[in-house]
């Protein structure tokens, strides 16, 4: 029994590294610190994503690092005692840093510093990265890999070129974006392909809207779908009618998407009208039919 359960492990192990073999997958981080906090919030934060989903938080009032969504139920990916004791290291950084830009530029007043970086995987095989700092909402300097370097893109960004570069962050910021990560995207998809690979179908309803000139809006909104991309457009019977709007995909704070599209029609005209979402959870595109008044209604793909 004692020699079977270290075999049984390792292949566990190798079916867990197996199944991250096909597909693409980001992890990133996103930081955000400010000079001058309003009262309740936090001078710095952090979140970390897998692909568009959040797994990860600290910040500077609770100075705890903790699992998000689905994660609060995963055991032994992160080990948080640790992740919180890296991140409030990095608070102390990200801050210092943010106090020697204000510096260079000799500024008064409230300023905001954001910090983004991670690295892809397409297929278990690295293929990607980015690392940027945003000052006051503009880029202020980023890494480039294939050179490698820190490319200022404000003036003032030469200062911290140089100070970076002067400190050997070059090689460890390299290192960090084609080793570290990526190999930290492996170990986390063990335990997160089931959350990042799922399938979740839409749902729709309708809105309308009387306007000028007698004609009416329709609003046809899919909602608590994942992933995220998708596909949606009226037609009158067969022909399809040429969209008005397009809504942005946007990622609710449940972890699913919702978007929606709209056409202008005469208001006299009682259709009939379809709406056609097509997604890659379902296997044929989902096609609604609007009714009049029936915009407290929904419909759920199956």
């Amino acid at each position: 029994m004692s020699t079977m359960v270290p075999v049984l492990m390792s292949l566990l192990l190798l079916m867990g590294l197996a199944n991250t073999q096909y597909g693409r997958y980001s992890l990133s981080f996103h930081y955000i610190g400010v000079s001058r906090p309003k009262e309740g919030y936090p001078s710095f934060q952090v979140t970390g994503y897998l692909n568009d989903l959040a797994f990860l938080h600290y910040d500077s009032e609770s100075q705890v690092a903790e699992p998000l969504g689905p994660w609060t139920q995963v055991k032994g990916m992160v080990d948080w005692e640790n992740e919180t004791q890296l991140q409030m290291a990095r608070e102390n950084t990200f801050m210092e840093t943010l106090k020697d830009i204000i510096g260079y530029f000799q500024d008064g007043g409230d300023h905001t510093l954001q910090g983004k970086f991670g690295c892809e995987l397409q297929d278990n095989n690295y293929c990607g990265a980015f690392w940027t700092y945003i000052y006051n909402g503009q880029e202020y300097i980023k890494f480039i890999r294939e050179i490698p370097a820190w490319f200022p893109r404000q003036t003032k960004a030469v200062f911290t070129k140089v100070k970076w570069e002067s400190e050997g962050s070059v090689q460890a910021a390299k290192a960090y974006l084609e080793q570290e990560c990526p190999q930290m995207l492996r170990n986390y998809l063990q335990y997160s392909k089931t959350f990042l690979d799922r399938q979740d179908a839409p749902s729709v309803s309708f809105t309308s809207q009387e306007g000028p000139g007698n004609i009416k809006t329709l609003k046809c909104i899919a909602y608590n779908f994942y992933p995220g991309p998708v596909s949606m457009y009226w037609t009158q019977e067969d022909y399809p009618l040429e969209t008005d709007e397009w809504g942005d995909i946007i990622l609710k704070e449940d972890g699913t998407y919702h978007s929606w599209v709209t056409v202008k029609v005469p208001s006299s005209d009682i259709g009939p009208y379809f709406c056609h979402v097509q997604h890659s959870s379902l296997a044929q595109t989902l096609t609604v039919l609007w009714n009049e008044g029936q915009e407290s209604g929904a419909e759920t793909a199956s």
